[in-house]
């Protein structure tokens, strides 16, 4: 079938080769939209519509549009590009303005004014232009590009702001509470180390350091009493010469005692010490002489040994070797000093006699009024050491 207008109807003919085209409007007048002529219908089509021809557009009004007949290469209903045919509804009798197209009526369609075309709306599909109209020819030229706002960067301060600001974790809680728990427990140490010894011994210990303290007080006093009443002598006038010797005769054997050039006597304990399972070692016996010297003993031979400020012990467990000897068991202790302190003091526990125990040996403390130590040490004379001269040369 063939537009009544030739001219319209050549012009207003789409390309088969571009399904997703518009068909071109070429408008007669300013302001108005020109009549499109769809193509012609395919004769396998029994219910497309006859294209519709419209009368020339008057002054007040606009020309219809007619849809193209659908194809069979038609774009189908996932092709968002595509606009599909608008199919009119019939125009109602009797309405002026409206004049039936030219053509063969078949009967099936009533004639219809292209005035009164009315889409349906589930017909109708809209083209969306795609975001990036960039590549694409039918992008709307007269969008309008909104540009980003340039972001200012931040300056130094904010910067330095945001990292010195406070951001506690869980992680650095735990840690500080542990540094707090941790520094406490420094600062309890540093106080109880602070504090005297004497606050953390047992009662047996103390006991003994005040015995040992008493006696040696005791001791000091009498000799600073020997030395005022040598003193008084000496300056008497009454025969100075003769307490001038007995001062002399008391310091040498006084200092021949001490010095293990003498032998010696008086009251004393004698401390037998045997072993069974484990050999005594040389340790164990350091400490049995110095529990001695602190109980007071003045004297003191271990079997044929004296032993003076000069003496020590090496060796290994079982063979004791005192000043390069060698000892064997039983070891046999002879002290000269007063009993009721030395043998409470190498029996407190803790002590001398406990250790002896502990490291597999045995022993026993008896307490006599006379013992004798006859064992005696040459000393040497003194190579680099000589006496002081008097104040007054």
């Amino acid at each position: 079938m063939q537009p009544q207008d030739g001219r319209d109807g050549q012009d207003a003919v789409l390309p088969e080769d571009e399904p997703n085209s518009l068909p071109p409007v070429v408008p007669d007048e300013p302001n108005s939209l020109p009549p499109v002529v769809p193509q012609q219908p395919e004769d396998d089509e029994p219910n497309s519509l006859p294209p519709v021809v419209p009368d020339e557009p008057q002054d007040d009004e606009l020309p219809t549009v007619v849809p193209d007949e659908p194809q069979d290469d038609a774009p189908q209903d996932d092709e968002p590009n595509s606009l599909p045919p608008v199919v009119p509804e019939a125009p109602e009798p009797g309405v002026p303005g409206s004049s039936a197209p030219d053509g063969p009526d078949d009967g099936d369609s009533p004639p219809w004014a292209p005035d009164d075309v009315e889409a349906r709306p589930q017909d109708v599909r809209v083209f969306v232009a795609p975001e990036d109209s960039r590549d694409e020819p039918d992008a709307a030229e007269g969008a309008e590009v909104v540009a980003p706002a340039p972001v200012e960067p931040p300056s130094g301060w904010a910067v330095l702001g945001r990292a010195l600001a406070p951001r506690a974790t869980r992680a650095q809680l735990v840690t500080a509470v542990l540094c707090a728990v941790l520094g406490f427990a420094l600062v309890a140490q540093v106080r109880q180390s602070g504090e005297t010894d004497l606050a953390g011994m047992r009662q047996g210990d103390l006991v003994r350091i005040l015995d040992e303290t008493t006696n040696r007080g005791d001791a000091l006093a009498r000799e600073a009493a020997d030395l005022a009443r040598e003193r008084d002598d000496l300056l008497s006038g009454s025969d100075r010469r003769q307490a001038a010797l007995d001062a002399l005769r008391r310091s040498a054997e006084t200092q021949g005692i001490l010095a293990g050039r003498l032998p010696a006597e008086g009251p004393g304990v004698i401390v037998t010490l045997t072993e069974s399972d484990r050999p005594i070692k040389p340790f164990t016996m350091l400490n049995m002489l110095e529990e001695m010297r602190n109980a007071g003993a003045e004297a003191i031979q271990l079997n044929d040994q004296r032993i003076t400020a000069s003496s020590a012990f090496t060796g290994t467990a079982g063979a004791v070797v005192l000043d390069g000897v060698e000892l064997s068991a039983p070891y046999r202790w002879i002290a000269i000093g007063d009993p009721d302190n030395i043998a409470p003091a190498l029996q407190i526990p803790g002590g001398a006699m406990a250790q002896v125990r502990n490291n597999g040996g045995k022993g026993t403390v008896d307490r006599l009024d006379l013992v004798e130590v006859d064992a005696v040490r040459a000393v040497p004379d003194p190579v680099y050491a000589t006496p002081v001269p008097p104040q007054g040369d």
